[in-house]
């Protein structure tokens, strides 16, 4: 596991001090990535031992964390974490609190690795960012764009692609490229040093869409092991 240490030396990470700030802050001269660094009240874990659910992803709603027979301290964390979920929504936005056992992974493995726990960037069609709070379990892990390279600009992995797709080089494979998202995942270069995103912080990412004046954050979900618990995890 990446213990949580913010690159000192890398400038695209900012540090903020409080939410309107976080909310606040334009992605611009080079920054992709702004975090909020918090020790939360609470006792999540005692969360998690009430939630019950299937060993893959299982989605919170209020009323469920209301209804939890749970002592004042895993009161307090529920409160924290319907705090955050109403700040975001307040700035219209959708966040989703998960509680995660397992990810899906690749049904048929390629040349690419196209699931979460591959290191990749958001995409949308439209301006917009990322939001990730762990506030409990393994949490997300980063990837320095100068230690990242796309797996599709590799040449024998791009060669593999080419062989998938059964075309030339041109336009209609890049299309394809997009398509099976193969242009969004990144692998990590020699001496590469992934970095955690830490427990309680809340993070705002930039999302790789058209215009957007910073490269997209590159990061991942935490590889599961046998015996880790499960993730409290707030995303939009």
């Amino acid at each position: 596991m990446i213990s949580f240490s913010l690159p000192a030396d890398y400038p695209r990470i900012r540090r903020v001090q409080n939410f309107q700030e976080l909310a606040t802050t334009p992605f611009a001269n080079g920054v992709n990535a702004l975090c909020w660094e918090r020790t939360l009240p609470g006792d999540f874990g005692e969360v998690v031992t009430q939630l019950r659910g299937n060993e893959g992803i299982t989605t919170l709603n209020e009323a469920d964390l209301e209804g939890l027979a749970i002592s004042a301290a895993g009161r307090t964390a529920i409160q924290v974490m319907l705090d955050d979920q109403r700040r975001l929504q307040a700035r219209s936005l959708d966040p989703v609190l998960n509680c995660i056992r397992g990810y899906p992974r690749d049904e048929q493995p390629g040349p690419v690795p196209t699931d979460v726990f591959s290191f990749h960037a958001d995409s949308a069609t439209v301006e917009t960012d990322t939001w990730l709070c762990t506030y409990f379990g393994p949490p997300s892990e980063g990837l320095r764009n100068d230690q990242a390279q796309r797996h599709v600009e590799v040449p024998g992995t791009r060669a593999e692609l080419l062989r998938e797709f059964g075309g030339a080089d041109d336009q209609q494979f890049r299309v394809f490229l997009n398509e099976h998202c193969y242009d969004l995942h990144y692998a990590s270069l020699p001496l590469a040093r992934p970095f955690s995103f830490g427990v309680g912080n809340i993070w705002r990412i930039a999302v790789d869409w058209p215009g957007s004046p910073v490269p997209p954050c590159i990061h991942r979900a935490p590889a599961t092991r046998a015996g880790q618990p499960p993730r409290l995890l707030l995303i939009s």
